[in-house]
């Protein structure tokens, strides 16, 4: 991560924020974090906008069940002086996958423009 780089700082939190089953189960805490113009390329293939996403993961998350894991450092690129990228690697349930998220500073705040989760083998990494 580069040094300093507030806006990264902003994205990291984010994205961290985003992993928390606390806020995957509550629409009002994702809400704030997803850009409205959201899109993701899920590590099942499908493609989820903004609306599916808040629908799917309230109800979808087991405040008991299994939890993302994050299992490299996570790397920022300020691309823009309001977009940010984000690349890291994840386990959960025993699935890798890598990540990438694009972030854009809005009127409200850093939000997650974009996320694409991408299943791989430890032989792969």
């Amino acid at each position: 991560m580069a040094d300093h780089d507030t806006g990264i700082e902003a994205a990291v939190r984010g994205e961290l924020r985003l992993l928390d089953p606390e806020v995957r189960r509550s629409a009002d805490l994702l809400g704030a974090l997803l850009h409205p113009e959201f899109h993701e390329f899920g590590s099942s293939g499908r493609r989820w906008d903004r609306a599916s996403t808040l629908a799917r993961l309230p109800t979808g998350t087991d405040p008991a069940g299994a939890r993302y894991r994050v299992v490299t450092p996570i790397n920022g690129t300020r691309l823009a002086p309001d977009v940010v990228h984000l690349t890291f690697d994840t386990e959960y349930d025993g699935v890798l996958a890598h990540r990438s998220s694009l972030w854009r500073l809005t009127d409200v705040g850093w939000q997650m423009w974009f996320h694409q989760g991408t299943p791989f083998s430890p032989a792969e990494a």
